[in-house]
């Protein structure tokens, strides 16, 4: 399912860039020849200044949205780096073991730090951004001045929500671990996480964080 997934996303790749390739063909040719505006070339037009360049951005997008689910997409961020390297299969943490999960081993970062909804990639992605203004107008001059390195850190805790995507507190194997029995009405009222010391955590080994719970 996987390789498949990659194999779509490779075609409308290149899809998109052969809609951008043939919109900069047909407005390139305008701007020599400058042909009369009959209605061959006004056809041509609509293609060159209209449909394909659409079908970039939608394709573009698309791929983008995609493409930025991938752990190293989040390990392209230098201070992401140490977060995706805990994500290696001889660590022994939540999120090396989660990306060892063939149903969403590449995408493990995205799939554990999304908000699921109907509006859920698009909120997803806003939080990034806003991770990313952050840090280039707050953290980054601040360093640049001398200022220590701020330790990364969530801007809203984990919910025991998102765990439970996945691990349902139904199921009687679960139920039948005495620390789950324990924190059972805990757990689906979500007033304690999994990730916590103690318990599942932490997610992550050997990166300088603090996350906010």
């Amino acid at each position: 399912m996987e390789h498949d997934a990659s194999k779509i996303l490779h075609v409308l790749a290149g899809a998109t860039l052969g809609c951008a390739v043939f919109a900069g063909m047909i407005i390139g040719w305008y701007l020599v020849v400058r042909p009369p505006l009959d209605t061959r070339v006004k056809g041509l037009l609509v293609l060159g200044l209209g449909v394909f360049p659409i079908g970039v951005a939608i394709g573009g997008n698309l791929v983008g949205f995609e493409r930025s689910k991938e752990n190293r997409f989040c390990g392209s961020c230098h201070v992401m780096k140490p977060f995706v390297r805990s994500t290696g299969p001889n660590i022994e943490a939540i999120a090396s073991y989660h990306s060892r999960n063939r149903a969403f081993g590449r995408e493990s970062c995205y799939t554990c730090h999304s908000d699921y909804g109907l509006f859920g990639t698009l909120t997803t992605k806003i939080g990034g951004l806003r991770h990313l203004w952050i840090y280039y107008t707050r953290d980054w001059p601040a360093r640049r001045g001398g200022a220590p390195p701020r330790p990364i850190h969530l801007y809203r805790p984990m919910q025991t929500a998102t765990c439970m995507q996945c691990h349902s507190t139904t199921l009687p194997h679960f139920i039948a671990e005495p620390e789950h029995a324990a924190l059972l009405d805990d757990l689906r009222a979500g007033t304690v996480f999994c990730a916590v010391e103690g318990c599942h955590g932490p997610a992550h080994l050997g990166v300088p964080s603090r996350e906010r719970r």
